[in-house]
């Protein structure tokens, strides 16, 4: 499992409860690559009385047909509304804040429906909030946890705003979601190996995308991958680690070699190195350079968590 718990987040998450009860709304932004894994069961859990808009950003990098899925999965669910958009498509964001007045229901004429955005760092936040304002408010960049305090702004349509902070939670119980947020971006390159990342990133791609990724990289094969048989021993802290590239059923390390020997990632001797490929892949894959992918669907959802109401709240997960 993959722990951290920066201090400024443990702060967001005290800000968050004191403002909750004067919110009408909350917004929560994911990924549209990964809805499931970019959604904070902690934020979930404190927000679980509060209607809540799930904004699907950056669904011009997204798979069309997938979030199509995500969207009716998430508008089944009560007191929700989902909504895929571009952050910076001033069109996009236009029904955002008559969404918000929907689920707000009956609010007082002499004074705005306060919603609060939440999601977790880097899912473009603070993006979309500068786009519902039409001017820079919040601080945006391609690292993690930008925005560092609760900000407030005012949009039009009788909408007022209160940006917090991007807040992980402690424990990502999903090796297969860590991997995932890893992939986009949503953690720092830091905190797992990043050539893990990218083999795991090539097996994932090769299951969902295999046209896509043998186009991209010129690949005349995509190798399946052959268990290891200590995979599944159980770490000194008791917790399971399973064999992620055997559930993709690819050879994610066999495909990074290849595309790090295509692209400059040659050495002296033959030697490869994957470094240069882990780079090349995660880039592209983040730039969507192979195209428009979504690394999950509902159906990846695990069984402990869809028994719980839209199968993004269980306690469990942090």
């Amino acid at each position: 499992m993959l722990g951290w718990y920066p201090g400024h987040m443990n702060k967001a998450r005290r800000q968050i409860l004191e403002a909750l009860p004067e919110i009408d709304v909350v917004i929560e932004v994911l990924d549209a690559r990964l809805p499931y894994s970019s959604a904070n069961p902690m934020l979930a859990s404190l927000t679980r009385h509060k209607p809540v808009l799930k904004i699907l950003s950056r669904a011009d990098l997204a798979d069309p047909a997938r979030t199509r899925e995500w969207t009716t999965h998430f508008d089944a669910q009560p007191d929700t509304r989902a909504l895929a958009v571009t952050t910076t498509n001033a069109r996009d964001l236009k029904r955002i804040p008559g969404l918000c007045h929907d689920l707000a229901g009956q609010v007082r004429a002499d004074r705005d429906v306060r919603v609060m955005v939440m999601g977790i760092p880097n899912v473009g936040k603070s993006t979309l909030i500068n786009g519902l304002a039409g001017r820079t408010i919040a601080k945006t960049g391609n690292e993690p946890a930008v925005t560092k305090r609760q900000q407030k702004v005012r949009i039009a349509g009788q909408v007022a705003l209160i940006d917090t902070p991007g807040v992980l939670w402690p424990k990502i119980e999903d090796q297969a979601s860590a991997y995932r947020l890893a992939a986009s971006g949503a953690i720092r390159d830091t905190a797992i190996d990043y050539v893990d990342v990218a083999v795991v990133a090539a097996a994932e791609l090769a299951r969902r995308y295999p046209e896509a990724l043998a186009a991209r990289y010129r690949l005349k094969e995509l190798p399946a991958y052959q268990p290891n048989p200590d995979a599944d021993r159980v770490d000194a802290d008791g917790d399971a680690r399973p064999d992620l590239l055997a559930l993709a059923g690819f050879d994610g390390h066999a495909i990074l070699t290849t595309i790090a020997g295509k692209r400059g990632g040659l050495r002296a001797g033959g030697e490869v190195d994957l470094h240069r490929g882990a780079e090349v892949l995660l880039h592209e894959l983040r730039d969507g350079k192979l195209g428009r992918l979504t690394l999950e669907t509902p159906a990846d959802i695990p069984a402990e968590d869809a028994t719980e109401v839209g199968g993004d709240t269980a306690a469990d997960r942090y």
